[in-house]
């Protein structure tokens, strides 16, 4: 999730265990203890471009390091609460509560989201993704901001209860519209006369109403836009080769430091990669603006000339604006082919 997505969630969280004259001070503690976790990002690179893939989202956002992280905030915060105003009268213990319980939220919120989160490391170097909410989504963040300044200004703790409410309803709309998407994707599946070997969908750029499916069937992925809303609409998408190194790349050396660069590229991306034509880019399909599309925001470009130096590593943010009003009209529900209900 964003930084104040996660900074909100973390203080709405720690103003429910907090006395009613120490709501706004707990709100920082938490905010901060909520955004921590991803300093992780700091972890990269001059030479190994994928190392940061390796790291975000990882130790810092474990189960197991919840406390352990929360204390590095908590002793960093009392380090300098004696200058900063807004950081004092609390005690040690509430101190740490707070942060505690701010740095306890970010990697389970993060696991909502199709990125993958780490949760179980050092047990376990699944990238857990549950797919129910957007990495974006002010729908989800904009309440919770308005509750918990609502509940610091005015000292009532029931706004912070009526914040972590919210939370729950929203992540149990996430659920039930992850689950009637997979519907809608299962049925586009069965209208092609596909039996899919495995399928995966995930919400769109900040809202829960448009969803992007991806199935893998004979070697291909298939690409569609499904809306679930009062109906359900089908958007026809993209058809393209899944990876296969010995045909894409038959140059490439099992043993190289490059192929070892694929198949991290591989685990980080749960294996939903593909071939940009006519190049040696190698992309992860799950994430582009226009969900029935193949417009990868990154990947990894290989260099077969030299095996033994590390893949590099690209990004992509740009879109045009005929992607723009194609995306908004598929979430207002413009064209589409219904689906049964």
């Amino acid at each position: 999730m964003d930084p104040v997505s996660q900074g909100v969630v973390g203080a709405a969280f720690a103003q429910t265990a907090a006395r009613r004259g120490q709501l706004a001070t707990v709100a920082w503690y938490g905010a901060l203890g909520g955004m921590a976790p991803d300093l992780d990002v700091l972890f990269q690179s001059p030479t190994d471009p994928l190392l940061f893939l390796e790291f975000h989202r990882q130790f810092t956002h474990s189960l197991v390091f919840i406390p352990f992280g929360a204390l590095l905030v908590f002793l960093v915060l009392r380090a300098i609460a004696a200058r900063v105003s807004l950081l004092q009268g609390l005690t040690t213990a509430q101190g740490y509560l707070a942060c505690l319980m701010g740095y306890a939220t970010h990697g389970l919120l993060d696991a909502c989201t199709s990125y993958g989160t780490q949760l179980l490391w050092p047990f376990s170097d699944e990238r857990i993704a549950w797919d129910t909410m957007s990495i974006v989504d002010p729908l989800f963040t904009l309440p919770l901001l308005v509750f918990v300044i609502a509940a610091s200004r005015s000292k009532r703790q029931w706004l912070a209860w009526c914040a972590s409410a919210w939370m729950l309803g929203f992540f149990v709309l996430g659920w039930w519209q992850h689950q009637r998407a997979m519907g809608a994707a299962e049925q586009v599946a069965q209208i092609r006369g596909h039996e899919p070997m495995r399928m995966t969908v995930k919400p769109s750029f900040a809202n829960l109403v448009l969803w992007k499916a991806i199935y893998e069937f004979e070697g291909h992925y298939y690409v569609d836009a499904v809306r679930v809303g009062t109906q359900r609409l089908w958007y026809p998408g993209a058809r393209v080769p899944k990876l296969s190194l010995s045909k894409d790349f038959p140059s490439l050396q099992g043993d190289s430091r490059q192929a070892k660069d694929v198949e991290r590229f591989r685990w980080f991306s749960d294996d939903y990669l593909s071939v940009m034509e006519d190049s040696p880019r190698i992309v992860d399909m799950r994430y582009s603006f226009s969900p029935n599309e193949v417009d990868p925001m990154w990947g990894i470009e290989l260099n077969l000339t030299d095996q033994n130096e590390h893949v590099l590593w690209w990004s992509s943010r740009r879109v045009d604006g005929n992607t723009q009003r194609g995306f908004f009209g598929m979430v207002l529900g413009l064209g589409g082919l219904p689906l049964d209900d």
